[in-house]
């Protein structure tokens, strides 16, 4: 499953809502994954490989990782590099995830930044299970991770800390 989780589209659940994911580094699936979405060119979050990954990229302190992560919160960070993952965003800022859920531990056996972004059309209701996701967006992926129900709250965005519920 690793090997299809970086070279396919993917729903899978998080600690949350369900997500629409890809491996983030590969431009060409991020754009597909857009396509899918409908989606312009908004900035995406990602869901952090590991700790040491976030360091490595980002200008963050550890009391912050420690305090939010992992969990149901999104840290609006500053890339250490503008040109670091343009197609994700392509501003200086990246949102970042660690979702507290057991299937997080298979996202981060990957070793790279997964796409996460909630698995629905502009402006339609975020999915809780795999039975609410929009049977348009179903059939454009090859694998569906399948969890229990889910809360249905998107993960609350945290910059310069502190919060903001979405």
């Amino acid at each position: 499953m690793i090997e299809k989780l970086k070279t396919e589209i993917f729903i899978y659940p998080t600690d949350t809502i369900y997500g629409l994911g890809c491996d983030a580094t590969n431009e060409k699936l991020v754009k597909e994954l857009r396509e899918i979405k409908n989606r312009d060119d908004k900035p995406l979050s990602v869901i952090a490989p590991s700790v040491k990954w976030i360091f490595d990229n980002f200008d963050v302190g550890l009391e912050l990782l420690e305090k939010y992560l992992p969990g149901p919160y999104t840290l609006l960070l500053k890339k250490k590099d503008l040109n670091f993952l343009p197609w994700i965003s392509n501003n200086e800022l990246v949102g970042v995830r660690i979702p507290d859920c057991e299937f997080t531990q298979v996202l981060q056996e990957t070793d790279v930044p997964i796409v996460t972004t909630s698995v629905n059309l502009a402006s339609e209701p975020f999915a809780t299970s795999v039975e609410t996701i929009d049977p348009r967006i179903k059939e454009k992926v090859n694998l569906i991770i399948e969890g229990d129900e889910l809360s249905g709250e998107p993960s609350t965005l945290i910059k310069d800390g502190k919060e903001f519920k979405r």
